[in-house]
């Protein structure tokens, strides 16, 4: 997460466009009436708003204006589905704003680094795993789970130095060259977090996960002299 003061105004207002924009696309794509008539579906969502939060509080602030936490939206996006994945996140950055450890001014850029970018590396990943159409149960796990959480936070890394960087407002580290060797120990953790909650919830309650498609990865499998007959 990055504090609004190590930002130019172009990038905050960019980031502003961007998420609005994102919100609104999202809004057109949720069904509504099937939410609010839905009492589980309004629950899972409170739940992932309230979870996304308390994650988020989990964090390391430094000095210089930057943040460190998890993020858990790969989590989210398979259990939600990518619209009211970015509304929860959304949601949650509110709340993490009223506590006062993020600038409202910088929702929008931190929103395009923290909840679009993970959501979007998702919820690709989830399309591309349905369009195999794979029926091993761990291909779901690995490549809708773990795997694209461990990309999500590369990306948000990147993207975020690369932001930095252009602006020209935040004096870098000199050991910048090494950092390559540091970005284990953010993808590891993500990944682990968020593909441990996949998971368990294919596992104990798989009918909640928006992306998940029972007849083919939850069906009894058939043997060769069955099928012959």
């Amino acid at each position: 997460m990055i504090s609004a003061d190590l930002l130019a105004l172009p990038s905050l207002l960019i980031g502003w466009c961007v998420y609005v924009a994102a919100l609104g696309w999202a809004a057109r794509e949720v069904s509504w009436v099937e939410l609010f008539s839905d009492t589980r579906r309004q629950h899972l969502l409170c739940g992932t708003v309230l979870a996304l939060f308390l994650l988020w509080l989990v964090r390391r602030d430094f000095e210089s204006g930057l943040s460190f936490h998890f993020i858990g939206l790969t989590a989210v996006t398979l259990l939600l589905g990518w619209p009211l994945a970015i509304f929860a996140g959304f949601v949650a950055q509110l709340g993490i704003s009223i506590t006062g450890h993020l600038q409202w001014t910088a929702i929008g850029i931190n929103g395009v680094l923290l909840v679009l970018t993970p959501v979007l590396v998702t919820e690709l990943c989830a399309r591309r795993v349905e369009k195999a159409q794979p029926r091993n149960l761990f291909v779901y796990i690995f490549f809708c789970g773990f795997f694209p959480a461990a990309l999500a936070a590369l990306l948000c890394i990147l993207a975020s130095l690369g932001i930095l960087l252009l602006d020209e407002r935040y004096l870098m580290p000199p050991w910048l060259e090494d950092f390559a060797g540091y970005l284990w120990l953010v993808m590891f953790p993500e990944a682990f977090i968020n593909g441990t909650a996949v998971t368990a919830l294919v596992v104990f309650y798989p009918d909640w996960l928006e992306t998940f498609n029972h007849s083919r990865y939850l069906q009894a499998p058939w043997r060769d002299d069955e099928h012959r007959h």
